[in-house]
């Protein structure tokens, strides 16, 4: 008898090692995410990321270190260096100069970009073919730009002179700029570049832009997505409508964009960091992603303000 209980004592003890071995063999991935700026279009990216992955993963086996730059990129190198010491699983890098740090910090830990417009120019990758050949991969935010110069000819067929403002720090600002000018000659429609350096350029740079253009425009572009109250306050007074890369900066100084989802971008990197982290794929080849679909949007405060009537087909901006 004593026999058979200590038996039964002893298969119990085994079971339950069993189950707490198979319960500490479950993996919990950390995750290191760097933002560059507090911002809603870069927020809603984020909050995708996340949802994705808690939604696959299960929330008790993934944590998030979120670190939020403040635009700079020396805070973006010392938050990616900081992963890589913690020996993080996946680097989520928001925005260009997140990408440019976690690419400058590691070339084994896995690294998804999101809110970047072109991986080509910000990696620096010539020639390009979808994939970057490294520990890197992610999502884009550019909206077809042919497209966005179409919106332009479309409500405002009168105009003469096309400012384009946006800042030479950004590469990837440049890169949309650089297309909407092509589009804007193909179209003979003249154009004055307006670069800003930073945001303490921006209200001497606008001011100048709204006394010779017509029309303004925008692309996707960080340091201007951080002032848009100040081009607000002297466009609207200048009766110079401003055609916006994104939704965020359109809401705050446009009238008019042709907006992608930035949570549905942020939600399709967090499967693809499931892909990379679950089923094993290998992120030097798996292809840069898009948004799956864009939306005429419109700003109803700003064109009721300017006189502006927009299309049937357009969405007011909520």
């Amino acid at each position: 008898m004593k026999k058979k209980v200590l038996a039964l004592v002893l298969t119990a003890a085994m079971a339950a090692m069993a189950l707490t071995g198979c319960g500490s063999s479950e993996k919990v991935y950390n995750i290191g995410i760097c933002q560059l700026v507090e911002h809603p279009a870069l927020d809603a990216a984020t909050q995708g990321f996340q949802d994705a992955l808690k939604e696959k993963l299960g929330e008790d086996k993934v944590t998030f270190d979120l670190q939020n730059a403040q635009g700079e990129q020396p805070n973006a190198a010392t938050i990616c260096n900081g992963f890589v010491s913690q020996g993080v699983d996946l680097i989520l890098a928001n925005a260009t100069s997140p990408l440019q740090s976690a690419a400058a910090a590691t070339t084994s830990i896995p690294i998804l970009g999101t809110s970047i417009t072109d991986y080509a120019s910000a990696l620096e990758i010539d020639p390009w073919n979808g994939t970057t050949g490294r520990n890197i991969s992610g999502t884009s935010d550019l909206a077809p730009i042919d497209e966005q110069e179409n919106m332009l000819v479309e409500l405002f067929p009168d105009a003469k002179m096309v400012g384009l403002i946006y800042c030479s720090a950004e590469s990837n600002s440049l890169y949309q700029i650089q297309i909407f000018a092509k589009e804007l000659e193909a179209d003979g429609i003249a154009y004055k570049e307006f670069p800003v350096a930073d945001t303490n350029e921006v209200q001497s740079v606008v001011t100048a832009a709204v006394a010779e253009c017509d029309v303004l425009y925008i692309p996707t572009d960080n340091t201007l997505a951080n002032v848009t109250e100040t081009v607000k306050n002297i466009v609207i007074p200048a009766k110079v409508p401003v055609i916006a890369g994104e939704e965020g900066i359109c809401g705050g100084c446009g009238v008019a964009t042709l907006s992608i989802s930035y949570y549905d971008i942020g939600y399709t990197t967090g499967e693809m960091a499931y892909e990379v982290l679950v089923e094993g794929k290998d992120i030097s080849s798996m292809d840069v992603r898009y948004a799956p679909s864009v939306t005429k949007k419109y700003n109803a405060e700003f064109c009721q303000e300017l006189g502006i009537t927009v299309p049937s087909d357009y969405v007011a901006i909520e």
